[in-house]
């Protein structure tokens, strides 16, 4: 899921793989990582969506779409759940703040992560 994020998720395919059942599959996930399957996959794509956003190169839509969302309000609603602002505002907000950070301290430092609430602080990058 980290690595093909823009594809959809297949549970059920998942769960063959590792001869498993798609339920226990989902519970043993939940189990490691502390979220769902779906939920996981979601955070890597805004994850990723959050760098494309902040290099200003491509519109909110052309992003929704490069990660792998097939709707345009279900990806702003999931977005601005996890990182607390609308994509547009997160862009206009960040566009070009990290330039100067070496990738992977912007990395850790962007990341998004779900908290008991279902929401994040607001980030702070300049």
């Amino acid at each position: 899921m980290d690595r093909e994020y823009a594809q959809p998720l297949d549970v059920e395919a998942l769960a063959r793989d590792v001869n498993m059942s798609a339920g226990h599959l989902s519970r043993q996930f939940k189990a490691a990582y502390g979220e769902s399957p779906y939920s996981y996959l979601m955070t890597r794509r805004i994850e990723r969506a959050m760098t494309l956003l902040r290099r200003g190169e491509m519109s909110v839509t052309e992003v929704c779409f490069a990660v792998g969302c097939s709707s345009l309000g279900t990806f702003s609603t999931r977005f601005t759940e996890l990182v607390g602002m609308s994509p547009s505002a997160y862009r206009e907000q960040t566009a070009g703040n990290t330039k100067a950070i070496p990738s992977c301290v912007e990395k850790h430092v962007t990341r998004p992560t779900r908290k008991a609430g279902g929401t994040v602080p607001h980030l702070h990058l300049a």
